[in-house]
């Protein structure tokens, strides 16, 4: 049991202590490159499906 009670105050310490943490600044800028980077992503995976979806009702029309 003494083993689990210092791992937890070795957890507490690391994150209270040795942890840097980010400004809001810094996290809204993360969180803005996320959000772009997700969006251009899903843009061009709906274009790529677009074009196959086309390619594909050439190739195989009804």
């Amino acid at each position: 049991m003494n083993k689990i009670v210092n791992y937890c105050k070795a957890c507490y310490d690391e994150l209270v202590h040795k942890t840097t943490w980010p400004t809001r600044a810094e996290l809204t800028h993360s969180a803005m490159v996320v959000l772009s980077a997700s969006l251009v992503i899903a843009i061009v995976v709906f274009a790529m499906d677009s074009v196959f979806k086309f390619v594909m009702g050439v190739i195989y029309p009804n």
